[in-house]
This record gives structure tokens, sequence and C-alpha cells, in this order.
């Protein structure tokens, strides 16, 4: 059918692809023409219905799981479906109850960065009834916000670095056993002039030229192995800070709900627990101009049997994250479009504010 057109024959084939759809999203069960002539109100016969649904199928559009049953979509007619709505802009809205409790849940975050993208998938995936994925950062981008040495006492040090991203990096080290208040204030104020404002790994090459310069010998022993210290263990710290982009997810077990087949909720939750695949699944769909992917659009055959629905998150004017919904293709579109949309703004405009 390719897109909507003003011939009344392949008009009146797209309300009952459509009807079809809304029909087997609802009930999971293959829509036959008799029940589709009571909810559809075209005022066209069982029979005219019939023959639509016919030309559908030789079309890839329907399939006809036994020679007696109705129709289900294929994943080339839930894509017609999705981009149908995209076009008309029909992606579905909230309730005023779910869009509520959106507001109210951005209200009420605060912390850390990484709890709040944790409660950000439980969210998600309580509005939808699926798998909610949520991509934090990679914090390569971010600006060191403030930077200073702690005493935990019993000759333990630690080093923390608050990001412009709401992310914290410490690491722990060995403090000498003569350091004194003024040794540990006076080496958190180099570091802090150091770092600060820049990102971690110009952060990190400060923190090296810092260790190694001459002038450091006129600090005195202790200090110098205070920065010595904390400057090593904040550098293997922040080095892996920058490279990793954790992922959370919540929901799994609605997976459990959505299939039948044993096989494929194995699949499905083998691949949500490797992290590195989820991102670049993600990413993937994306990148290829996807913010709904079918079946095997997004490229990974362990999940042929689902759909992905995603949105990049924004700080600073630049995409820094992910985050979608992961469902069966018999998806409540309209409502997992909405949700994702309206999430991702949210948490867009608490980041950019935070």
């Amino acid at each position: 059918m390719g897109t909507m057109t003003n011939n009344p024959a392949q008009q009146r084939r797209w309300e009952i692809l459509k009807s079809v759809v809304s029909e087997y999203i609802e009930t999971a069960q293959p829509v036959g023409s008799s029940h589709l002539a009571q909810v559809t109100g075209l005022g066209v016969s069982p029979a005219t219905l019939r023959n639509d649904m016919a030309a559908l199928e030789e079309e890839g559009y329907l399939a006809q799981p036994h020679t007696s049953a109705g129709r289900v979509p294929t994943d080339k007619g839930y894509r017609f479906f999705v981009d149908q709505l995209s076009a008309s802009d029909g992606t579905g809205e909230l309730s005023s109850r779910q869009s509520r409790s959106v507001v109210d849940f951005f209200n009420r975050t605060h912390g850390q960065i990484e709890e709040m993208l944790r409660d950000t998938s439980s969210l998600l995936a309580r509005l939808t009834d699926y798998t909610a994925v949520v991509v934090a950062p990679a914090h390569e981008s971010a600006k060191i916000r403030s930077a200073q040495l702690v005493d935990l006492g019993n000759g333990n040090g630690m080093v923390v670095v608050v990001l412009s991203d709401g992310a914290v990096a410490n690491a722990n080290f060995d403090l000498p056993s003569e350091a004194g208040f003024e040794d540990l204030a006076h080496s958190s104020e180099l570091i802090s002039r150091e770092v600060l404002g820049k990102d971690l790994r110009s952060g990190c090459r400060a923190l090296s030229g810092l260790v190694s310069a001459p002038q450091l010998q006129d600090l005195g022993p202790v200090v110098t192995q205070i920065l010595t210290k904390a400057c090593g263990s904040l550098r293997e710290s922040v080095e892996r800070a920058s490279d990793a982009q954790q992922v959370f997810v919540d929901g799994t077990s609605k997976m459990a709900i959505a299939f039948d087949a044993i096989e494929t909720v194995r699949s499905v939750l083998d691949i949500l627990e490797q992290q590195f695949v989820v991102v670049t699944l993600l990413r993937d769909v994306i990148n290829a101009g996807l913010s709904v992917a079918i079946g095997t659009e997004h490229g990974n055959t362990s999940l042929a049997e689902c759909s992905l629905v995603v949105a990049p998150y924004r700080v600073g004017g630049r995409d820094v994250g992910t985050i979608g919904v992961l469902g069966p293709t018999r998806m409540h579109y309209p409502q997992a479009m909405a949700a994702v949309a309206v999430v991702g703004k949210r948490l867009e405009t608490h980041l950019n504010e935070g």
C-alpha cells in the first residue's frame, strides 16, 4: 500500500489493517472478517472485508495462522501501522493519571544520576508494562564540577569528583600516617585547581602533570605522598568511568508474560543481561534513523519476536544517552511511543536543569 492515498479502496484497506492491528494488540487472537464488520463501522459486508484482508495478506501485511482462522499482522503490517501513526502525529497520549505520575516523579527525584536513571527505568516499565531500558551517559564529556579529598579515618583517604552530569567518581587511597588536616586540605586544593572545569580525560592528564611536576618536591614529603597516591587512584577510577555506559533495566519479568515459548523468553533475558549488547542495539536503532524497530529491523535475530521503541536524550545540546522499551511485536505502539517520548523529554529537562 505504501502511503495513504485518496483512493477509496486503498483507504478502506488502511482502515482494515489499522483495525486488525489494534484488535490483535488488545486480544492476541486472530481477527476474522465477521468480527471486523462489527467493530470497524466501515459499512461494508464481511465478504468485502474478506476480499480486502486477502489482498492485504497477498501484499504481506497480514498472515493467516490457520486456514479457518482470522488474520494477524506481520512485521510489515506493524511497520505500516507505526509509520502512519508517526506521520499523523498519532503516537497516543498518556492518561491524566500517568502524566501526573511522570510529573510527580521528576519533581521529587534527587540524588546521584545513577539512582535517578534506575528509578526512571522503573517508571517507564510501570507506564508501559514492557521491559524498560535506560542507558546512562558516558562520562567522558562531562565537566568536573568539584574535587576534594576526605579523611575516612584509620589511615584511609578518599578522593571524590563530582561531574556536571551529576555522576560521582571516587577512589580510595592510603593516607600517610603523619598526614594532618592541613596537609590534606592543601593537597585537596591543588587537585581541585588542576581538574576543575576539565572533562575526565583532560583531568587525568592534568593529574599526571601535577604529580610529575618538578615543583612537587617543594611541597614536602607528606603532601607529595598524598598527591601521588590520590592522583594515581583517581586516574584509574576516572579512566574506567569515562568509557563505561551503565544500563538500567526494569520489568524483565514482563517478558515471561508476553511470550508463550520459554526459549523466546530465555533468549530475550540473555540479551538483556549483556550491557554492551544492549547499548549497541539501542545505538544502532537510533543510528538507522528509527524510533521504532520491529521484528528483525534491529538486526538481532534473538529478538526477532520483539519490538523496540527508543529515544535519545540530550544534555548540553548533544545526545548522551538513550531510553526505550522492549516488548513483543504485538506491542501497544501508541502508548509505548507516548511513554518513551514524554519520559525522555522530562528526563532531558531534569538533567539540563540539574
